[in-house]
């Protein structure tokens, strides 16, 4: 775990910078930043415009008993985009763009389904609640 959150850290920015200073050498400087700019602007955009819809959808499966697992789980999904987003950087910029889009975003939730019910079998990941059961009292009052 330690080694992921290093490479999430430290390598992974690195890597933004290098291909930024590459990009801004081909292209240049105003250029490079415009199309940091832009791609925080869209990505700002798309996150609002789908995280909206994904509330209307929770909103619906409330109000028709239906738990919103997978609209949950679509709405971190475009949290995660829009942070990628909105972060400067062309491989954030592509994984946050690939996130947005609902086919690819599917067939994620379905794969971290597949892994969360596995680690859910074999007891290598557990739920532990705090909510305890209380026995409520009425009291006569005189």
């Amino acid at each position: 775990m330690l080694i992921r959150l290093i490479l999430l850290f430290t390598v992974i920015p690195l890597i933004e910078l290098y291909l930024l200073i590459q990009v801004g050498r081909y292209l240049g400087s105003f250029q490079t930043i415009m199309i940091v700019l832009i791609t925080g602007i869209i990505g700002g955009l798309l996150a609002r415009s789908q995280g909206l819809g994904v509330q209307r959808q929770i909103r619906v499966d409330l109000q028709n008993g239906i738990i919103p697992t997978d609209s949950l789980i679509d709405g971190c999904f475009i949290l995660i985009a829009g942070a990628l987003l909105i972060t400067p950087g062309m491989i954030t910029d592509i994984f946050g763009f690939v996130l947005m889009v609902p086919f690819f975003r599917g067939r994620l939730k379905k794969r971290l389904k597949e892994i969360l019910k596995r680690k859910f079998e074999s007891g290598k990941f557990q739920y532990y609640s705090n909510i305890q059961s209380a026995n409520w009292k009425e009291e006569d009052s005189l």
